[in-house]
């Protein structure tokens, strides 16, 4: 755990939780798994703080229990979890993209709340879409329903663990911890509702849902029905999201590379195995030209006989992102996922070092990784960049750890004169050292946000205001003048450096999101890279 990630986990725990479940978080992280006092102790924080911030953390993932020996119940936080709170926007607008606004809503319900049941979610969800239509109109249940099932039967939304059922002849004491348990076939399985009714708007403090005043309205007392799907809660699958990412990124990489048409099928083949691959595989299952041929979308109307050379031409390609297995079925053909991974990482550093180096700098570097070894002298003749700025570029890299050194003895005393010094790349360990920088550059971007804000803090306040104002008077039906003169309330001046914070806020914003989809295909590579050691 490096400082960068200690850093940037504080900064999204404050900002999405507050300064006490910041402070149990990072303690957790820093110190490891350790008991509820011990915590309390060393954060000087009362024990009923400390429990609430606790059920926060546990309940959004963040943190994990154990039971050890002598029934001492540990709390270990979950650091890699605690970054993927940056994603969230990026979780929010794919779902929107596959399952419109009502899949987007659910999504944003399930991250914001943690955990919480199908009907739950449903009626919230019902809800906020009725606010956003024409008066008269409403959202039905069932839609919201609908698009919940279509998300839990493509593996993006997946049941909590639960507490097994005990029997009543179980005369023993209760654990001092719960073990939750699933079973593997129910994590899909979404409950049968009959969830019948329209989503409500949210009326006056006078006035409640039937447009009776508060007076009026009639106690209902010990009349709760009871919740059909009580005790099943839901949560993201952030798993095949990431999935999800990494097949779009393989997609993309192709159609750079060749054309779109050799994309599509990639990605007619990645949606194919997408269930029945496993997020970490190396590979996709085989599949054969004549599936593939079948499940093309209907636009591609290309022949049998144009898929096989375009799969011929896709498996001959240097990068190796398609491989044949087989001859049955007019072929099988596999995605090698790890090999898409590390050309994408590759292609990342390449990226990076024109960028800070210039385009000599990532001559040398592509050299060198794709020849393995070479001395001095080899990569200034390979390059044919001149002796003075070849020494130059190559100590500039390996200073910054995008190359290193390989030092091979002739004699056992290791002296200089007798001695090959060759430059090679370790792309895993210079991914690291990318992925640490990514890190640090999403914690100072995050702390430039919240400076450039609290600067204008009075200023916005006073903006939320005067719209707050205008819209309260826009629903009495006033006039135009009348609005004219609100809207007065801030001057030129306060406009434009209103305009510019704004400006500089999604300025900020972007480069996150930008520097995430950089930290997500490290991440990933380095994973896989890990898997296959």
């Amino acid at each position: 755990m490096t400082q960068a990630e200690i850093k940037l986990c504080s900064l999204l725990l404050q900002e999405h939780f507050g300064e006490i479940v910041e402070k149990i978080g990072v303690h957790l992280i820093r110190t490891g798994s350790q008991p509820l006092r011990v915590i309390a102790h060393d954060t000087g924080t009362s024990l009923d703080q400390v429990k609430k911030a606790l059920c926060v953390l546990i309940h959004h993932n963040l943190v994990i229990y154990r039971v050890h020996k002598r029934s001492v119940v540990e709390y270990e936080a979950q650091c890699s979890r605690v970054l993927r709170m940056l994603r969230y926007p990026r979780y929010i607008y794919t779902t929107k993209t596959l399952y419109s606004d009502t899949g987007e809503l659910i999504v944003e319900e399930l991250l914001l709340n943690g955990k919480m049941t199908m009907s739950a979610v449903v009626k919230k969800v019902a809800d906020r879409l009725t606010e956003t239509m024409e008066d008269g109109k409403t959202m039905d249940y069932a839609e919201v329903s609908n698009a919940f099932v279509r998300l839990a039967d493509t593996h993006f939304v997946q049941r909590c663990p639960l507490v097994p059922a005990t029997g009543d002849s179980d005369p023993g004491p209760p654990p001092p911890a719960p073990t939750l348990v699933i079973n593997e076939k129910d994590m899909y399985l979404v409950p049968k509702l009959s969830l019948i009714g329209k989503g409500k708007r949210r009326r006056s403090s006078d006035e409640d849902a039937s447009g009776e005043p508060k007076a009026k309205k009639p106690k209902h007392t010990d009349n709760k029905e009871p919740i059909p799907d009580d005790g099943i809660y839901w949560q993201v699958n952030l798993d095949r999201f990431h999935q999800h990412f990494r097949d779009q990124a393989i997609v993309s990489a192709v159609a750079n590379r060749m054309d779109q048409t050799s994309s599509e099928i990639v990605r007619t083949m990645l949606r194919m195995s997408e269930i029945t691959t496993p997020s970490g595989a190396p590979f996709t299952q085989p599949l054969s030209s004549n599936e593939i041929f079948r499940s093309l979308p209907g636009s591609y109307n290309i022949s049998k006989q144009v898929l096989d050379q375009y799969l011929t031409l896709l498996a001959d390609d240097p990068l190796e992102f398609i491989g044949k297995s087989g001859d049955s079925g007019g072929g099988m053909y596999v995605i090698n996922l790890h090999k898409a991974l590390a050309s994408l990482a590759t292609a990342t550093l390449e990226s990076v070092i024109q960028e800070r180096f210039g385009s000599r700098c990532a001559r040398i570097f592509r050299l060198v990784l794709q020849k393995k070894h070479l001395e001095q002298k080899q990569v200034e003749d390979f390059a044919m960049i001149p002796a003075k700025e070849a020494k130059d570029m190559l100590y500039k890299m390996l200073s910054e750890n995008f190359i290193s050194l390989q030092e091979i003895p002739k004699t056992p005393d290791h002296a200089p004169s007798r001695t090959f010094y060759l430059y090679t790349v370790n792309v895993l360990s210079a991914a690291r050292m990318l992925l640490h920088r990514c890190y640090k550059s999403i914690a100072n971007l995050i702390e430039r946000r919240q400076f450039e804000t609290k600067e204008n803090k009075r200023l916005l306040e006073k903006s939320q205001r005067v719209e707050a104002i205008i819209a309260s008077m826009q629903a009495t039906g006033a006039e135009e003048v009348q609005l004219q003169e609100i809207e007065e309330m801030i001057t030129a001046p306060e406009r434009q450096q209103l305009e510019t914070l704004k400006r500089n806020v999604n300025k900020l914003d972007a480069s996150e999101i930008q520097v995430d989809e950089t930290i997500f295909l490290l991440e990933s590579y380095i994973e896989s890279t890990m898997k296959r050691q």
